[in-house]
């Protein structure tokens, strides 16, 4: 097995398409442990970390652009970045221990295709985009739209992740994410729910709700959107949303939790990460909000 560390998306295209049997990797914190079980080990290691754009974090006008191989230890350590989507920098700081996360990314948490990676479900509620390198150059994603099963995603053979792209929250918006592990910490979650909430006045004007370890790939859940919408979070509301999440859940059973049991989890973290969101919405500005303030 070889390894090469390109410092272009170039460099590292032309390496890829010279072995087919190539592989990227953007911290390495998944592809490892899978060699040592058996998987079969790919002729060509590309590691993406050497490449600046890969690792860099930059914010311009409102919209963030995360790099794909960033570690997750430098967005939850961003002041600015957690405060601007605290929910999402919360499910960052879930992928693994302290060690892990030195290595770990957004572009491996989502192409590793795993139906529990915990930042892909907070990265949909936030209608995160990924630029990918591909053959003719570069072509935008939404990352809802990149895992299409367990272990398998939409990228072609020979194209990788650039970057992600996010839009600061609007005004009276922001988000949160929930998981259940058996353990206090350093496990892969029986159910993760991401909840992204805008707010006008007391009433929810709009949410977003995804779900993961319950099926294949991340559920988006439009029912439970529709029900706190217009709502105030009142009781009924939320019961509605909770129930919708469990409907919308098709888990396994397996060691880890039963079919029920999935089911009632996604509904009960549904309730509870919906609150948490409106709460954050109704007291911290946006990035925007702030810099107006400043002014």
């Amino acid at each position: 097995m070889r390894y090469a560390a390109p410092t272009t998306t170039d460099e590292a295209l032309e390496l890829l398409r010279s072995d087919p049997d190539s592989q990227v990797f953007a911290g390495a914190t998944d592809l490892i442990p899978q060699i040592r079980a058996g998987r079969p080990e790919p002729s060509l290691l590309v590691d993406l970390k050497r490449i600046e754009r890969l690792v860099a974090v930059s914010r311009v006008n409102g919209a963030w652009t995360v790099g794909a191989a960033t570690p997750t230890s430098a967005l939850t350590a961003n002041a600015e970045f957690s405060s601007t989507f605290p929910g999402l920098s919360e499910a960052s700081g879930l992928i693994g221990s302290d060690q892990i996360q030195n290595r770990s990314s957004w572009g491996g948490n989502l192409c590793n295709a795993s139906p529990a990676a915990d930042s892909v479900p907070a990265l949909i509620v936030n209608d995160a985009r990924a630029v990918i390198a591909c053959a003719s150059g570069e072509r935008t994603a939404d990352v809802a739209d990149i895992v299409t099963g367990p272990g398998e995603t939409s990228l072609a053979d020979g194209e990788f992740i650039i970057e992600f792209l996010l839009d600061n929250p609007p005004a009276g918006a922001s988000d949160a994410y929930l998981r259940l592990i058996p353990r206090t910490e350093m496990d892969i979650a029986v159910v993760g729910a991401a909840v992204q909430l805008r707010l006008d006045g007391d009433s929810v004007a709009s949410a977003k709700v995804a779900l993961g370890a319950v099926a294949p790939t991340v559920v988006r859940v439009p029912a439970a959107e529709a029900a706190l919408v217009g709502s105030t979070l009142d009781d009924a509301a939320l019961a509605a949303a909770a129930a919708a999440a469990s409907a919308a859940c098709n888990p396994i059973d397996d060691k880890r939790g039963t079919i029920q049991y999935r089911r009632q989890v996604a509904g009960v973290l549904t309730r509870r990460a919906a609150q948490i969101a409106a709460q954050r919405a109704a007291e911290h500005p946006t990035a925007e909000q702030q810099e107006q303030g400043a002014n």
